[in-house]
Protein backbone atom coordinates (compact mmCIF):
# COMPACT_ATOMS: atom_id res chain seq x y z
CA UNK A 1 0.00 0.00 0.00
CA UNK A 2 1.25 3.47 -0.79
CA UNK A 3 3.24 5.30 1.84
CA UNK A 4 2.77 8.88 3.03
CA UNK A 5 3.91 11.70 0.79
CA UNK A 6 6.01 14.62 1.96
CA UNK A 7 4.73 16.81 4.77
CA UNK A 8 2.38 19.62 3.86
CA UNK A 9 3.86 21.45 6.84
CA UNK A 10 7.51 20.34 6.86
CA UNK A 11 8.38 21.45 10.37
CA UNK A 12 6.50 21.73 13.65
CA UNK A 13 4.31 24.80 13.62
CA UNK A 14 3.83 27.07 16.65
CA UNK A 15 0.59 27.21 18.58
CA UNK A 16 -0.26 23.52 18.34
CA UNK A 17 -1.22 23.59 14.65
CA UNK A 18 -1.33 19.98 13.41
CA UNK A 19 1.29 18.73 10.97
CA UNK A 20 -0.40 17.09 8.01
CA UNK A 21 0.81 14.81 5.26
CA UNK A 22 -1.18 13.09 2.54
CA UNK A 23 -1.52 9.33 2.57
CA UNK A 24 -2.91 7.29 -0.31
CA UNK A 25 -5.47 4.82 1.00
CA UNK A 26 -6.28 2.83 -2.14
CA UNK A 27 -5.24 2.34 -5.76
CA UNK A 28 -7.36 4.30 -8.22
CA UNK A 29 -6.60 1.85 -11.02
CA UNK A 30 -8.06 -0.99 -8.96
CA UNK A 31 -11.26 0.98 -8.39
CA UNK A 32 -11.49 1.81 -12.11
CA UNK A 33 -10.94 -1.83 -13.05
CA UNK A 34 -13.73 -3.03 -10.81
CA UNK A 35 -16.07 -0.29 -11.97
CA UNK A 36 -15.64 -1.19 -15.64
CA UNK A 37 -16.38 -4.87 -14.87
CA UNK A 38 -19.78 -4.14 -13.34
CA UNK A 39 -22.71 -5.21 -15.55
CA UNK A 40 -24.85 -2.30 -16.82
CA UNK A 41 -27.86 -1.42 -14.67
CA UNK A 42 -26.78 -3.79 -11.89
CA UNK A 43 -25.16 -3.30 -8.49
CA UNK A 44 -26.08 0.38 -8.39
CA UNK A 45 -24.93 0.89 -4.81
CA UNK A 46 -21.57 -0.71 -5.55
CA UNK A 47 -21.27 1.42 -8.69
CA UNK A 48 -22.05 4.52 -6.63
CA UNK A 49 -19.38 3.50 -4.10
CA UNK A 50 -16.70 3.16 -6.77
CA UNK A 51 -17.70 6.46 -8.39
CA UNK A 52 -17.51 8.18 -5.00
CA UNK A 53 -14.03 6.74 -4.42
CA UNK A 54 -12.86 8.06 -7.78
CA UNK A 55 -14.45 11.45 -7.22
CA UNK A 56 -12.92 11.89 -3.77
CA UNK A 57 -9.54 10.46 -4.77
CA UNK A 58 -7.35 8.16 -2.66
CA UNK A 59 -5.46 10.73 -0.58
CA UNK A 60 -6.45 11.67 2.96
CA UNK A 61 -4.81 13.84 5.58
CA UNK A 62 -2.60 12.06 8.07
CA UNK A 63 -2.20 14.42 10.99
CA UNK A 64 -0.29 14.65 14.23
CA UNK A 65 0.25 17.49 16.71
CA UNK A 66 3.10 19.82 15.83
CA UNK A 67 4.46 19.44 19.33
CA UNK A 68 3.58 17.77 22.58
CA UNK A 69 0.07 19.17 23.05
CA UNK A 70 -1.21 20.71 26.25
CA UNK A 71 -3.09 17.96 28.07
CA UNK A 72 -3.61 19.36 31.56
CA UNK A 73 -7.25 20.13 30.77
CA UNK A 74 -7.83 16.43 30.07
CA UNK A 75 -6.19 15.42 33.34
CA UNK A 76 -8.58 17.87 35.05
CA UNK A 77 -11.66 16.74 33.13
CA UNK A 78 -10.88 13.02 33.31
CA UNK A 79 -8.91 12.47 36.53
CA UNK A 80 -9.74 8.75 36.59
CA UNK A 81 -8.06 8.33 33.16
CA UNK A 82 -4.60 9.44 34.33
CA UNK A 83 -2.91 6.13 33.45
CA UNK A 84 -4.36 6.16 29.93
CA UNK A 85 -3.48 9.83 29.40
CA UNK A 86 0.09 9.16 30.57
CA UNK A 87 0.43 6.44 27.93
CA UNK A 88 -1.03 8.65 25.18
CA UNK A 89 1.38 11.42 26.19
CA UNK A 90 4.36 9.04 25.98
CA UNK A 91 3.35 7.90 22.50
CA UNK A 92 2.89 11.50 21.36
CA UNK A 93 6.37 12.32 22.65
CA UNK A 94 7.89 9.58 20.44
CA UNK A 95 6.66 11.15 17.20
CA UNK A 96 7.36 14.74 18.29
CA UNK A 97 10.10 16.50 16.30
CA UNK A 98 10.41 13.60 13.86
CA UNK A 99 9.08 12.59 10.47
CA UNK A 100 7.48 9.48 11.93
CA UNK A 101 3.73 9.14 11.74
CA UNK A 102 1.69 9.16 14.91
CA UNK A 103 1.29 5.64 16.31
CA UNK A 104 -1.11 4.94 19.16
CA UNK A 105 -1.36 1.35 20.38
CA UNK A 106 -4.97 0.12 20.28
CA UNK A 107 -6.53 0.56 23.70
CA UNK A 108 -9.35 -1.07 25.62
CA UNK A 109 -11.00 0.94 28.39
CA UNK A 110 -12.59 -1.31 31.01
CA UNK A 111 -14.94 0.09 33.62
CA UNK A 112 -18.51 0.53 34.81
CA UNK A 113 -21.05 2.44 32.70
CA UNK A 114 -21.14 6.22 32.82
CA UNK A 115 -17.56 6.92 33.96
CA UNK A 116 -16.54 8.80 30.82
CA UNK A 117 -15.05 6.14 28.51
CA UNK A 118 -16.76 7.42 25.35
CA UNK A 119 -16.11 11.03 26.35
CA UNK A 120 -12.42 10.15 26.68
CA UNK A 121 -12.36 8.77 23.13
CA UNK A 122 -13.95 11.94 21.73
CA UNK A 123 -11.47 14.05 23.71
CA UNK A 124 -8.53 12.13 22.21
CA UNK A 125 -9.93 12.74 18.71
CA UNK A 126 -10.09 16.48 19.43
CA UNK A 127 -6.61 16.46 20.95
CA UNK A 128 -5.11 14.83 17.85
CA UNK A 129 -7.18 17.02 15.46
CA UNK A 130 -8.31 14.00 13.47
CA UNK A 131 -11.67 12.46 12.57
CA UNK A 132 -13.86 10.16 14.64
CA UNK A 133 -15.72 6.98 13.73
CA UNK A 134 -18.15 5.38 16.18
CA UNK A 135 -19.43 1.80 16.26
CA UNK A 136 -21.80 0.65 19.00
CA UNK A 137 -21.62 -3.13 19.34
CA UNK A 138 -24.44 -3.50 21.88
CA UNK A 139 -27.18 -4.11 19.32
CA UNK A 140 -25.20 -5.55 16.42
CA UNK A 141 -24.92 -9.19 15.49
CA UNK A 142 -23.52 -9.38 11.94
CA UNK A 143 -19.80 -9.33 11.27
CA UNK A 144 -20.28 -7.07 8.24
CA UNK A 145 -20.77 -3.99 10.42
CA UNK A 146 -16.99 -3.66 10.60
CA UNK A 147 -15.93 -5.33 7.37
CA UNK A 148 -18.88 -4.84 5.00
CA UNK A 149 -21.11 -7.47 3.39
CA UNK A 150 -20.73 -8.98 -0.06
CA UNK A 151 -22.56 -6.98 -2.74
CA UNK A 152 -24.31 -10.21 -3.70
CA UNK A 153 -26.48 -9.90 -0.59
CA UNK A 154 -29.66 -7.85 -0.66
CA UNK A 155 -29.24 -4.59 1.25
CA UNK A 156 -25.45 -5.02 1.47
CA UNK A 157 -23.28 -1.99 2.15
CA UNK A 158 -19.71 -1.14 3.13
CA UNK A 159 -18.54 -1.55 6.71
CA UNK A 160 -17.94 1.29 9.15
CA UNK A 161 -14.16 1.22 8.76
CA UNK A 162 -14.37 1.62 4.98
CA UNK A 163 -17.00 4.37 5.24
CA UNK A 164 -15.04 6.33 7.86
CA UNK A 165 -11.86 6.29 5.76
CA UNK A 166 -13.39 6.83 2.31
CA UNK A 167 -16.02 9.40 3.27
CA UNK A 168 -13.85 11.18 5.85
CA UNK A 169 -10.92 13.56 5.47
CA UNK A 170 -8.35 11.63 7.51
CA UNK A 171 -6.18 8.55 7.10
CA UNK A 172 -5.78 8.24 10.89
CA UNK A 173 -9.19 8.79 12.47
CA UNK A 174 -9.98 7.67 15.99
CA UNK A 175 -12.29 4.65 15.67
CA UNK A 176 -14.37 3.91 18.77
CA UNK A 177 -15.74 0.39 19.22
CA UNK A 178 -18.21 1.01 22.03
CA UNK A 179 -19.31 -1.80 24.35
CA UNK A 180 -17.20 -4.36 22.54
CA UNK A 181 -18.04 -6.94 25.21
CA UNK A 182 -21.71 -6.86 24.14
CA UNK A 183 -21.11 -7.99 20.56
CA UNK A 184 -23.32 -11.00 19.97
CA UNK A 185 -21.99 -13.68 17.66
CA UNK A 186 -24.13 -15.73 15.28
CA UNK A 187 -23.31 -19.09 13.77
CA UNK A 188 -22.35 -17.57 10.41
CA UNK A 189 -20.82 -14.27 11.57
CA UNK A 190 -18.29 -13.13 14.11
CA UNK A 191 -18.96 -9.42 14.82
CA UNK A 192 -15.34 -8.94 15.89
CA UNK A 193 -13.76 -11.07 13.15
CA UNK A 194 -12.44 -8.12 11.16
CA UNK A 195 -10.62 -6.75 14.20
CA UNK A 196 -8.09 -9.60 14.14
CA UNK A 197 -6.60 -8.04 10.99
CA UNK A 198 -7.45 -4.39 11.69
CA UNK A 199 -5.67 -4.30 15.04
CA UNK A 200 -2.43 -5.64 13.52
CA UNK A 201 -0.46 -2.87 11.87
CA UNK A 202 0.97 -5.07 9.12
CA UNK A 203 -2.29 -6.69 8.00
CA UNK A 204 -4.29 -3.46 8.34
CA UNK A 205 -2.16 -1.98 5.53
CA UNK A 206 -4.27 -3.93 3.05
CA UNK A 207 -7.70 -4.32 4.61
CA UNK A 208 -10.37 -5.46 2.16
CA UNK A 209 -13.97 -4.49 2.79
CA UNK A 210 -16.19 -7.35 1.61
CA UNK A 211 -18.60 -4.97 -0.15
CA UNK A 212 -16.13 -2.89 -2.17
CA UNK A 213 -13.46 -5.63 -2.49
CA UNK A 214 -10.76 -2.99 -2.91
CA UNK A 215 -7.77 -3.13 -0.51
CA UNK A 216 -7.63 -0.04 1.66
CA UNK A 217 -4.92 1.17 4.03
CA UNK A 218 -6.39 1.14 7.55
CA UNK A 219 -3.03 0.87 9.29
CA UNK A 220 -3.13 4.40 10.70
CA UNK A 221 -6.53 4.11 12.39
CA UNK A 222 -6.38 4.83 16.13
CA UNK A 223 -8.48 2.22 17.92
CA UNK A 224 -10.26 2.81 21.23
CA UNK A 225 -12.60 0.10 22.50
CA UNK A 226 -14.77 0.32 25.60
CA UNK A 227 -16.18 -2.49 27.71
CA UNK A 228 -17.65 -3.27 31.11
CA UNK A 229 -16.38 -6.87 31.32
CA UNK A 230 -13.28 -8.27 29.63
CA UNK A 231 -14.40 -11.89 30.13
CA UNK A 232 -16.68 -11.59 27.10
CA UNK A 233 -13.87 -10.45 24.80
CA UNK A 234 -11.82 -13.05 22.87
CA UNK A 235 -8.25 -13.42 24.10
CA UNK A 236 -6.71 -12.67 20.65
CA UNK A 237 -8.45 -9.27 20.73
CA UNK A 238 -7.20 -8.53 24.25
CA UNK A 239 -3.66 -9.49 23.22
CA UNK A 240 -3.70 -6.86 20.48
CA UNK A 241 -4.63 -3.99 22.80
CA UNK A 242 -3.37 -2.10 25.83
CA UNK A 243 -5.99 -2.85 28.49
CA UNK A 244 -6.78 -0.22 31.14
CA UNK A 245 -9.07 -0.71 34.12
CA UNK A 246 -10.68 2.69 34.63
CA UNK A 247 -12.21 3.25 38.06
CA UNK A 248 -15.06 5.56 38.98
CA UNK A 249 -13.68 8.94 40.11
CA UNK A 250 -13.27 9.34 43.87
CA UNK A 251 -15.33 11.96 45.70
CA UNK A 252 -12.91 14.86 45.25
CA UNK A 253 -12.39 14.05 41.58
CA UNK A 254 -16.17 13.81 41.09
CA UNK A 255 -16.62 17.24 42.72
CA UNK A 256 -14.01 18.65 40.38
CA UNK A 257 -15.73 17.14 37.31
CA UNK A 258 -19.12 18.45 38.43
CA UNK A 259 -17.74 21.95 39.01
CA UNK A 260 -16.00 22.04 35.61
CA UNK A 261 -19.23 20.94 33.94
CA UNK A 262 -21.19 23.68 35.73
CA UNK A 263 -18.78 26.43 34.70
CA UNK A 264 -18.45 25.01 31.19
CA UNK A 265 -22.21 24.86 30.58
CA UNK A 266 -22.69 28.33 32.06
CA UNK A 267 -19.94 29.80 29.86
CA UNK A 268 -21.16 28.07 26.69
CA UNK A 269 -24.66 29.59 26.77
CA UNK A 270 -25.80 33.19 26.75
CA UNK A 271 -28.38 32.34 29.41
CA UNK A 272 -25.50 31.35 31.66
CA UNK A 273 -24.95 35.00 32.58
CA UNK A 274 -28.15 34.82 34.66
CA UNK A 275 -26.53 32.32 37.06
CA UNK A 276 -23.97 32.58 39.83
CA UNK A 277 -20.35 31.85 38.82
CA UNK A 278 -20.23 28.85 41.17
CA UNK A 279 -22.92 26.47 42.46
CA UNK A 280 -23.94 26.08 46.06
CA UNK A 281 -21.81 23.69 48.10
CA UNK A 282 -24.80 21.49 48.90
CA UNK A 283 -25.72 21.21 45.22
CA UNK A 284 -22.13 20.38 44.24
CA UNK A 285 -22.04 17.64 46.88
CA UNK A 286 -25.19 16.11 45.41
CA UNK A 287 -23.74 16.15 41.90
CA UNK A 288 -20.52 14.50 43.12
CA UNK A 289 -22.56 11.40 43.91
CA UNK A 290 -23.50 10.88 40.26
CA UNK A 291 -21.66 9.14 37.44
CA UNK A 292 -19.99 11.66 35.08
CA UNK A 293 -22.41 10.68 32.28
CA UNK A 294 -25.37 11.77 34.43
CA UNK A 295 -23.87 15.05 35.60
CA UNK A 296 -24.47 17.09 32.42
CA UNK A 297 -28.11 16.03 32.12
CA UNK A 298 -28.64 16.83 35.80
CA UNK A 299 -27.08 20.30 35.47
CA UNK A 300 -29.19 21.11 32.42
CA UNK A 301 -32.40 20.08 34.18
CA UNK A 302 -31.42 22.07 37.27
CA UNK A 303 -30.56 25.19 35.23
CA UNK A 304 -33.97 24.99 33.58
CA UNK A 305 -35.82 24.52 36.87
CA UNK A 306 -34.01 27.44 38.48
CA UNK A 307 -34.76 29.66 35.49
CA UNK A 308 -38.44 28.78 35.64
CA UNK A 309 -38.41 29.75 39.32
CA UNK A 310 -36.77 33.09 38.46
CA UNK A 311 -33.61 32.38 40.47
CA UNK A 312 -29.96 33.12 39.68
CA UNK A 313 -28.68 30.08 41.49
CA UNK A 314 -29.51 26.39 41.51
CA UNK A 315 -31.12 25.11 44.69
CA UNK A 316 -31.17 21.45 45.80
CA UNK A 317 -34.87 21.34 44.95
CA UNK A 318 -33.99 22.05 41.27
CA UNK A 319 -32.14 18.75 40.93
CA UNK A 320 -33.96 15.84 39.26
CA UNK A 321 -35.63 13.59 41.81
CA UNK A 322 -35.70 16.30 44.47
CA UNK A 323 -39.38 17.12 43.90
CA UNK A 324 -42.17 14.62 44.61
CA UNK A 325 -43.18 12.56 41.57
CA UNK A 326 -46.33 13.64 39.80
CA UNK A 327 -49.22 11.27 39.24
CA UNK A 328 -49.22 9.71 35.76
CA UNK A 329 -51.29 11.43 33.10
CA UNK A 330 -54.46 9.54 32.16
CA UNK A 331 -57.40 7.92 33.80
CA UNK A 332 -57.07 6.42 37.25
CA UNK A 333 -59.06 3.29 37.94
CA UNK A 334 -61.47 3.63 40.83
Amino acid sequence: MASPSTDLVPSPAPGGIPIASLRSLYRVEEVERRLTKLPPREHEQLRSTYERMLEKGPERFQVKPSGLPAMQHLYDELPNFREVLDDVRRQLALCHDSRDALEITPMLLLGPPGIGKTHFARAVSQLLATGLGFISMSSLTAGWVLSGASSQWKGARPGKVFETLVDGAYANPVMVVDEIDKARAEAAYDPLGALYALLEHDTAHSFTDEFAEVPIDASQVIWIATANDERCIPEPILNRMNVYEVQSPDHEAARSIALRLYTGIRAAHDWGRHFDPEPLEEVLERLAGLAPREMRRTWMTAFGNARLAGRERIEPADLPGAAPKRAPIGFVAQ
